[in-house]
């Protein structure tokens, strides 16, 4: 059994935020997902407010799968309240509504590398509940 990347951080106003790479040995699909659920648990334990998910586009010709099976599960999770939101790669940008609204509740986030670069290959995962009167 593979495991994920991590990487820590925090912004100038605490916000806590880490990144984790799901596919950084070309792990199947189940795998991904079992990683993906070992992740939101480890950051909700630690007090994580962000996640940024690497999950990749399928330039390989394999990593699709795993994007569509990732951002379903994250869909479904926030549908649920499981999560307060999820922001797919591809919309991640000041002019996307529900980026705007995270980026108002955490402006520190504007500073982040993928913010307005359209990269499917990342989703940004608000799981902090203690904003949900922020609704994204």
């Amino acid at each position: 059994m593979g495991a994920s990347t991590s990487r820590y951080g925090r912004s100038h106003s605490g916000v806590p935020m880490k990144t984790v790479n799901l596919k950084n040995d070309l792990p199947t699909v189940l795998e991904a997902l079992s990683r993906l659920d070992r992740e939101l648990a480890v950051a909700r334990a630690e007090r994580i407010s962000i996640l940024k998910v690497i999950h990749g586009y399928g330039s390989s010709g394999t990593g699709g799968d795993i994007r569509i099976a990732v951002q379903k599960r994250l869909h479904a999770m926030a549908e649920a309240g499981e999560i307060t939101a999820c922001i797919f790669g591809e919309y991640w940008s000041k002019s996307d509504d529900a980026s705007w609204r995270l980026l108002q509740a955490m402006p520190d986030l504007k500073n982040d590398s993928d913010l307005g670069r359209g990269n499917k290959g990342v989703t940004i995962v608000w799981i902090s509940t203690a904003e949900r009167s922020q609704h994204v």
